[in-house]
């Protein structure tokens, strides 16, 4: 072990799992806050207590006989606030078999002793992982420290359009599945430092979320993540925590229950004035008796807290998409597909298809509108996929010829730098060799594309133009880049009359592009409506020279 890690090993035993024989996620909740606070503690020296806990993405489930191991250390310590990193696997007994659950991160920070002030030592940095995680853990930080404003920026976006689905007349209004729960705190729910230990309240919270989502699914909840949250303020034992928690909305298979904590002292209880001392958001998704998911019903808002609460599970999600990038630092996976001209036809129509299949796939959920950008996203497990979707004054036949010559793109495009033809496979495909800009201090990246265009059979159809990233051996990554990938991206031109059309961009999200849309979908960016904006002008805008 490390130094500075602390590490928990719990053997699964049957009072530790759900009715289905999993380990309970208030349980794990529990593990993991109180690992993260010996790690906390081992580096202070002094008492410290949870401040947040970032967005919890749970993996891998566990069962009754299987042992978890939990290890946890301080990534580094700021003046008097600290980031834990927290590492979760689950191992067979029988096969010996190890899998990740879940990799968070938690805030800690000092609490005072006496009137002296406490200023944390700096993290010794022994590898090259722990300087990686040092310096992320400075960009994780100011994530936290914009959640408000991001929060804030999208509602005040989200009041300027309509949710088709609010305007839908079918729906299930969320009051039936409202729980209330009430827990005395005793001794025993008590942390080394009287205050009610925070793993507890985290237990009890996904308790009364667990029983909302229930209500709503007729299933089995099992927790898919924790939204990012904050402890308001402390409780002590002789408190009376009460939980409420409903179902704020739904996303195709998982649905976001909010859940509300207030703490009562006699005084307070007596007189009903309590204090608000949590509040979290947690995503579920469910099975039914058969272990088949579930695809949970539409919520309909009926009053304004209802609409509020709507319209905040939607931000939120944006926010957490957006938090992805920055939290999890996924490496990127090589690219597969090598050119080989010998099969040219099956590439270029694979990557048309490929282009195709991705529009057509359901669960689009709209993110922001107004009235020339539309723009959806779709969650599909670990694949985040954009769609942006413009309304521009000029000829289909017009913008597919601006829009299939790459060459243009950086012309009204931020995120390319250059674009070079290195082979013209045929009329209607070519390769490119792309370069983007720096993005958070790193490299710039660069990209091989096969891009292979199609016109429609028939006037009214649809224009397409498709891309992929390809291996060519004639250009190799180069150590001034960070050779990148693009999955599967495109336009799709659809005429609506003489003289406008709607142009779809698609993009399959890879790690390098990633980096690219997160501010915007956390919130504290506009690259992706500024792209577009540009976009249409360039279109709209294009002269006889540049079109020809």
């Amino acid at each position: 072990m490390e130094p500075g890690e602390v590490c928990m090993t719990q053997a699964i035993q049957p009072a530790h799992a759900d009715a289905r024989g999993e380990l309970s996620a208030g349980q794990l909740l529990k593990w993991v806050d109180a690992t993260a606070c010996l790690a906390a503690e081992r580096h202070a020296g002094v008492p410290c207590v949870t401040a947040s806990v970032d967005d919890i993405q749970f993996e891998e489930t566990a069962r009754v006989g299987q042992v978890i191991t939990i290890k946890a250390k301080v990534t580094r310590a700021f003046n008097t606030s600290m980031e834990i990193s927290i590492k979760v696997m689950v191992q067979d007994t029988l096969t010996g078999t190890e899998k990740l659950v879940s990799v968070a991160f938690s805030t800690f920070v000092v609490k005072p002793v006496g009137e002296k002030k406490i200023h944390l030592k700096p993290v010794r940095l022994l590898t090259e992982q722990d300087r990686v995680e040092h310096d992320l853990a400075s960009e994780r930080r100011k994530v936290r420290l914009q959640h408000e404003d991001a929060f804030k920026s999208l509602m005040e976006e989200s009041s300027k359009f309509e949710d088709p689905m609010c305007s839908e007349e079918e729906g299930t209004m969320t009051g039936a599945t409202a729980v209330q729960s009430i827990e005395l705190v005793l001794p025993p729910h008590a942390n080394h430092h009287g205050n009610t230990f925070g793993g507890q309240i985290m237990a009890w919270m996904e308790t009364a979320a667990n029983i909302a989502a229930s209500r709503l699914c007729r299933g089995h909840p099992f927790l898919q993540s924790v939204d990012m949250f904050k402890f308001r303020g402390a409780s002590t034992v002789g408190d009376r925590l009460v939980f409420r928690a409903i179902v704020n909305n739904t996303f195709q298979t998982c649905v976001e229950v909010g859940v509300r904590v207030e703490a009562f002292d006699c005084q307070e209880w007596a007189a009903g004035r309590g204090r608000h001392i949590n509040s979290a958001f947690l995503i579920y998704n469910a099975v039914d008796d058969r272990e088949k998911p579930i695809t949970f019903p539409r919520v309909k808002p009926i009053s304004e807290d209802d609409l509020r609460r709507y319209r905040g599970a939607i931000a939120r999600k944006r926010i957490r998409l957006g938090r992805r990038y920055v939290i999890s630092h996924r490496e990127e996976v090589p690219v597969s597909t090598h050119w080989d001209t010998s099969k040219q036809a099956s590439l270029s129509d694979g990557n048309v298809k490929a282009l195709r299949e991705l529009a057509a796939r359901p669960g689009w959920e709209v993110t922001s509108a107004s009235e020339k950008i539309k723009i959806y996203t779709l969650e599909e497990q670990e694949v985040l996929s954009v769609w942006v979707e413009q309304r521009v004054k000029c000829p289909a036949h017009l913008a597919y010829h601006l829009l299939s010559d790459f060459t243009k793109r950086p012309l009204w495009d931020p995120h390319y730098v250059s674009c070079m033809v290195i082979d013209q496979v045929s009329e209607d495909d070519q390769i490119y060799h792309i370069t983007c800009p720096k993005v958070n201090g790193d490299k710039p990246k660069d990209l091989v594309v096969l891009v292979s265009r199609r016109r429609p059979p028939q006037d009214g159809d649809t224009y397409l133009v498709a891309a992929k990233s390809v291996v060519l051996p004639t250009v190799p990554p180069s150590p001034g880049y960070t050779r990148s990938e693009v999955v599967c991206a495109g336009f799709l031109i659809q005429p609506a009359d003489g003289s406008s059309c709607t142009v779809s961009y698609l993009n399959q999200m890879s790690a390098s592009i990633l980096p690219y849309f997160a501010g915007y979908l956390g919130g504290w960016s506009k690259s992706i409506e500024e792209a577009a904006a540009s976009c249409i002008q360039f279109i709209e805008n294009a002269s006889d020279d540049t079109i020809f």
